[in-house]
């Protein structure tokens, strides 16, 4: 199966709650992209043995995948993870947290107390700096991407310097020479990763 057939844009898995999406690469061939369970069935598909490096489009990071058949559903329920500490059915999760004294204290005077707070700040810290997180997780998943399939391939150096130098036309003058499927796949996750015009 082609990438044409489960592309999905990959500014769109990184939406806030939009699903994630992979992509398959056989050397710099982009095979497939879509959903786990659509890449699952693209890989399970092929005819060739060709070996293939499968990312997250919103991390870069390579991601294994098991293409052997599911277990049954009900060897599947008992392998239910252990109930964590926190209110997991609200999705709160508990973590250690390490602060100095006196932000201990600042945060117990807060009104809901020292854990309120903290989700407060966090919420408010990304919503303000939202644009910013966006750009630079868009530069790390290029890069991730870039690392994995073309550490080797000549201005590979001068490719990275200009996308974390958020120099558009240099990355994409670097990239020119570069193989089709790997430049456009590069081409949209950096896309985020630009500064917007004023």
């Amino acid at each position: 199966m082609t990438s044409e057939h489960i592309q999905a844009p990959a500014a769109a898995a990184s939406a806030a709650g939009a699903p994630a999406t992979l992509t398959a690469f056989a050397g710099f061939r982009r095979i497939a992209r879509g959903s786990r369970a659509e890449l699952i069935a693209a890989l399970r598909a092929r005819t060739d043995d060709a070996p293939c490096l499968v990312f997250d489009d919103r991390t870069g990071m390579q991601v294994d995948l098991d293409l052997r058949d599911a277990p049954p559903p009900a060897a599947a329920a008992s392998d239910e993870p252990p109930r964590g500490v926190g209110r997991p059915k609200l999705g709160v999760v508990a973590r250690e947290v390490t602060l100095l004294p006196r932000q201990w204290e600042w945060l117990a005077r807060q009104p809901g107390g020292a854990s309120v707070a903290l989700r407060r700040l966090v919420d408010e810290a990304r919503r303000v700096h939202a644009g910013r997180d966006a750009a630079r997780a868009a530069r790390e998943a290029a890069y991730g991407v870039m690392t994995a399939l073309a550490g080797n391939l000549p201005g590979f150096e001068e490719a990275a310097r200009a996308l974390f130098a958020a120099d558009r036309a240099g990355f994409e003058e670097r990239l020119a020479a570069w193989p089709e499927d790997l430049r456009a796949h590069l081409h949209e996750l950096a896309g985020a990763s630009w500064p917007t015009p004023e």
